[in-house]
Parts: structure tokens; C-alpha cells; sequence
């Protein structure tokens, strides 16, 4: 499957613009989205194995970009992000086919962290569905 590629979807421009900044000096391919419906028209041409996506944004919110992005592309992991995080979210987020889900701020680090592990769980699973379509 070779190198991950990262989305990052958020509604805050400086945050995004930093974030991509930062994960790309780190050696990540990052493509970015603005909004969640940005973030699904993208995913119709750019193959993204990993969004990290903000739960608040206004528009379509990030469960429901989550769901839409979990319906369209079921084998993209995607994280999510809160600065309000409440448990009643992170509860929602998982049970609609999250990742993880991270409090901002977030370092970079963690984030780039967990990053990784989605795309390591993507990478098992391409490769089940490889060998399971060979047998």
C-alpha cells in the first residue's frame, strides 16, 4: 500500500495550516479540508488512507462526515478532534466507526502517533481482503 496519506478536515484555518506544516516537515503526504463536505468531495479523487477530523464544525458536523465518510469509504480510518470534548461525542464517534478521538489541542506528535496506528489497522485489513480474495 506504500506511503500513508493523511486528511486533516477542520473549520480552523490557522490550525489547519499549522497542523499541515507540521505533519509534512515530519515526512507525512497531508492533503486538507475545510469543511466536511470539502473533505468528501476530495476523497472522491485523492486516495486518503487517514482523516483526522474535527467533531465541531459548522455546516455538517464531524459525526456527520464521519458517518458519510464511513459510508462512502468504509476502509478509510478517520480520528477524531474536539476542543469540546464531551463523552456523549466520543461515545457517538466511536460507535460510527472512529478510530480514536483526541482532545485539542492536540500535539502534533500524539496526533501523528495515532496517525500511524490507523494506518497500520488499514493496512492489516487491505491485506485480509487481499488474501481472502486470493483463496
Amino acid at each position: 500500500m506504500g506511503e500513508m496519506k493523511l486528511m486533516l478536515v477542520d473549520d480552523e484555518k490557522r490550525f489547519l495550516v499549522t497542523m499541515e506544516k507540521l505533519a509534512t516537515r515530519k515526512g507525512f503526504r497531508v492533503e486538507t479540508a475545510g469543511s466536511g463536505m470539502e473533505a468528501l468531495e476530495k476523497l472522491k479523487s485523492h486516495r486518503i488512507h487517514v482523516v483526522v477530523l474535527d467533531a465541531c464544525m459548522p455546516g455538517m458536523d464531524g459525526i456527520a462526515t464521519l458517518r458519510e465518510i464511513k459510508r462512502r469509504h468504509p476502509l478509510v480510518e478517520v480520528i477524531m478532534l474536539t476542543g469540546h470534548a464531551t463523552v456523549e461525542a466520543a461515545i457517538d464517534g466511536l460507535k460510527s466507526g472512529a478510530t480514536d478521538f483526541l482532545i485539542k489541542p492536540v500535539d502534533i506528535d500524539d496526533l501523528l502517533v495515532k496517525a500511524e496506528e490507523a494506518f497500520l489497522k488499514r493496512q492489516a485489513l487491505d491485506k485480509k481482503i487481499r488474501v481472502a480474495q486470493l483463496g
